[in-house]
C-alpha cells in the first residue's frame, strides 16, 4: 500500500510535533500500521505500532509516555503524536504498514513510506 508521511520539521526540546501518514486504497482498515525511525549513524529502530482494528498499540520504551500512535480508518491515516521531544528523537521517521499484521520488527511490515525528517534542537 502506498504511504505518504508528513508533519516533520524542526522543534525545540520539550516541544511537540504530530506526524501523519496517508495511505491509498480502500483496504486501509485491514492494515496494521507503525512508525520506525533512523537517526544519523544509527540503525533503524521501532517506535510504535497499532493493529488494523486499533484495538492494540505498542510503543518502544524510549518513547513510552511521550509518543502516542492512533489511526482514523475513515480518513485512511495513522498519526504519531510526539510530546516532550528530546534531541535524541532527531531522526527520519518512517510510516509502515502490513496486511493484517503488525509487530516491532522491520520484517513485520511489508510497506514503507519515504520518511519525514524530525529535528529537535537543544
Amino acid at each position: 500500500v502506498p504511504l505518504q508521511a508528513y508533519g516533520g520539521g524542526l522543534v525545540q526540546a520539550g516541544g511537540s510535533l504530530r506526524l501523519s501518514c496517508a495511505a491509498s486504497g480502500r483496504t486501509f482498515s485491514s492494515y496494521g500500521m507503525g512508525w520506525f525511525r533512523q537517526a544519523p549513524g544509527k540503525e533503524r529502530e521501532f517506535v510504535a505500532a497499532i493493529t488494523w482494528s486499533g484495538s492494540r498499540r505498542i510503543t518502544s520504551e524510549s518513547v513510552k509516555g511521550r509518543f502516542t500512535i492512533s489511526r482514523d480508518n475513515a480518513k485512511n491515516t495513522v498519526s504519531l503524536q510526539m510530546n516532550s521531544l528530546k534531541p535524541e528523537d532527531t531522526a527520519v521517521y518512517y510510516c509502515v504498514a502490513d496486511w493484517r499484521g503488525w509487530g516491532t520488527s522491520e520484517g513485520d511490515f511489508g510497506s514503507w513510506g519515504q520518511g519525514t525528517q524530525v529535528t529537535v534542537s537543544s
